[in-house]
């Protein structure tokens, strides 16, 4: 007699398709959780770089490199033009004010030179006959002086005598007269040869000055002639080194041509290039210092070239004080110049997170050190050690500041290991 046997429950025949649903389920419900919630990514610990948050004397100031250069660099011009005949300084040569750099030869400044100094030599010769011609006139008339002199002496004489005739009754009234109207013209004659005299002297003494000033006024064209014969000779204007010479023997160059540079080593200068972003910000006067073996040597900045080239502006810079003992020209030292006076500010270290992140935000590590949180942050001034935090983050705050080119977008970074107090 067979036995019915009872039918087992649905949920028991198929229990194991039930939990496999089931664990499908709470796999889904596990995957949509974690969509909707915060993505994360776990971390080592030694691919980043922790630092502290903290109030600390911030100094607002930009690092860059500089070039030493002179600070005077004279150019060497031909004052005459012609062909180089000899090079006598190299490009290099330490030169003294007056050392010959080179020599030019010109044969039509040559011929000009020599018809030039026939020509004033002709000149002299005028102006000696002009002044013989002008003694013997006034010796001629002060030999006509003399004799007038001479008569009127003998005509007194004769006058003298007349009248004492004419007392003594020898002579008459009528010759006596004809004595004294002889006498009288001779007086008047003469009295006019000294007038004559007087003015010829001073009309002499003019003209010897004119002929004086016309002689000197030739003499310096003449010197000035033989100025461009010494010209061809082209010599250092300034004590200095020849960085520069460009002749060639038997090359031919103008006259007021740029033929060489001299430059100035007495000081130096620092050349240096910065980006426009602080062309606002730097102006002449501006403190700055170079730190070299160990030494603090102090600048400040002379000259600011207003025109951005290449998003970045020039800037000079002397040294105010001391120089470093082996300065030399084209050598670099690393120039701070100083944007502001140190001020108190909540500042964090440089890292590459300003480049990822464009200073908007950062990774803030919590209490545990087991995870970091993407923060929201504001970014004011900056230097090449640090940044200013404006807003988002406090003293005592940890943040992550290097090896974000190995972080996604995340917005939990789990920390492998997290941080011990030691760390902190």
């Amino acid at each position: 007699m067979d036995i019915q046997l009872k039918k087992r429950p649905w949920y028991i025949r198929y229990k194991y398709y039930l939990m496999a649903g089931a664990a499908f389920v709470a796999f889904m419900i596990y995957v949509v959780f974690l969509s909707m919630g915060p993505r994360k990514q776990r971390i080592d610990n030694d691919s980043i770089q922790i630092a502290d948050v903290e109030t600390n004397r911030f100094m607002e100031y930009v690092d860059v490199e500089g070039l030493v250069q002179p600070i005077l660099t004279i150019q060497v011009n031909t004052k005459e033009g012609g062909s180089v005949e000899r090079i006598v300084a190299e490009e290099g040569a330490l030169l003294q004010k007056g050392d010959t750099i080179l020599t030019l030869v010109n044969p039509e400044l040559t011929r000009s030179i020599n018809d030039r100094r026939d020509e004033y030599e002709k000149q002299l010769v005028s102006y000696r006959n002009q002044e013989i011609n002008m003694e013997k006139q006034t010796l001629n008339l002060r030999q006509q002086i003399l004799q007038a002199r001479y008569e009127q002496k003998r005509l007194k004489k004769n006058y003298e005598l007349a009248k004492e005739e004419y007392a003594m009754g020898i002579k008459s009234k009528a010759e006596l007269e004809v004595v004294e109207e002889e006498y009288n013209f001779k007086t008047q004659t003469a009295a006019l040869q000294m007038e004559s005299l007087k003015h010829d002297s001073v009309a002499s003494a003019l003209s010897r000055q004119m002929l004086q000033a016309d002689r000197e006024r030739e003499r310096k064209k003449f010197g000035r002639e033989m100025e461009r014969q010494n010209d061809l000779v082209v010599r250092a204007p300034i004590s200095g080194q020849l960085s520069y010479l460009q002749a060639t023997p038997g090359q031919q160059v103008g006259s007021n041509s740029r033929i060489g540079e001299i430059k100035v080593l007495d000081q130096y200068k620092i050349h240096t290039s910065l980006s426009e972003y602080y062309i606002d910000r730097v102006t002449n006067g501006l403190p700055a210092t170079i730190i070299y073996q160990g030494k603090r040597f102090p600048l400040k900045i002379t000259k600011v070239v207003p025109e951005v080239k290449d998003r970045s502006f020039d800037v000079d810079l002397v040294f105010a004080d001391k120089m470093p003992d082996n300065v030399r020209v084209g050598k670099s030292y690393r120039v701070q110049i100083e944007l502001g006076q140190p001020e108190e500010a909540v500042v964090i270290p440089r890292g590459n997170f300003y480049q990822a992140t464009g200073g908007q935000w950062i990774y803030k590590v919590n209490e545990a050190g087991d995870r970091a949180f993407r923060t929201a942050i504001t970014i004011g001034r900056q230097n090449p050690q640090q940044y200013e935090v404006t807003a988002g983050l406090k003293p005592g705050d940890r943040v992550i500041t290097t090896g974000y080119d190995q972080i996604g977008d995340a917005e939990v970074l789990v920390l492998e290991g997290g941080i011990s107090l030691d760390e902190r």
